[in-house]
């Protein structure tokens, strides 16, 4: 299992531009980028090259990348993020487009769709209020937020077991309360 500070050393070996180090970056956190791709764009196909994109930019933008105490997949997580809204962003037609019909068409669900999208939610928040806050806390910050255990135990100053355990059991919690 790849660590903060084996990315974070990775990083580092990226700036002084050593092709090694970005080979192994892509092996230990392509999956995790790749899922946020596919949860943003929704399309295979275009997360691929938006991953792709990703690692050019890590690689021309690694020294912009500063040891904070903050994990190092989080900055990657914000940049791939951030690039595959910019993607899904050129997607829509612009203001000026000659064909109004696709300035009036609506992809998003309809009423319908929005009304049941809503109640889910609301089942899913109230479900996640009976939980203990930090379990919840944790139960998004890993889940959501894409944070490891190891983070999440640094986090909450417990053992990484621990975290498990909170995660699993508040998993069951919530299956439990989202199946009444």
């Amino acid at each position: 299992m790849t660590t903060s500070a084996d990315i974070e050393n990775m990083m580092a070996r990226i700036t002084l531009r050593d092709r090694d180090a970005l080979a192994l970056l892509y092996d230990a956190t392509s999956a995790k980028l790749f899922g946020v791709c596919l949860r943003v764009l929704n399309n295979r196909s275009e997360a691929e090259d938006v991953l792709h994109d990703v690692y050019i930019r890590v690689w021309q933008k690694a020294d912009t990348y500063a040891v904070t105490g903050h994990s190092p997949m989080t900055w990657l997580i914000t940049v791939t993020r951030n690039m595959s809204i910019d993607r899904l962003r050129k997607r829509r037609p612009e203001t000026g487009s000659d064909d109004a019909m696709a300035l009036v068409a609506d992809d998003g669900p309809g009423p319908e769709a929005a009304a049941i999208a809503s109640s889910e939610r609301a089942r899913i928040e109230a479900c996640m209020g009976e939980l203990e806050s930090d379990r919840a806390d944790a139960v998004r910050a890993a889940y959501l937020e894409g944070e490891t255990y190891k983070d999440l135990a640094a986090r909450f100053d417990v053992p990484l077991n621990t975290i498990r355990t909170w995660l699993r059991r508040s998993l069951m919690k919530l299956k439990d309360c989202l199946t009444r």
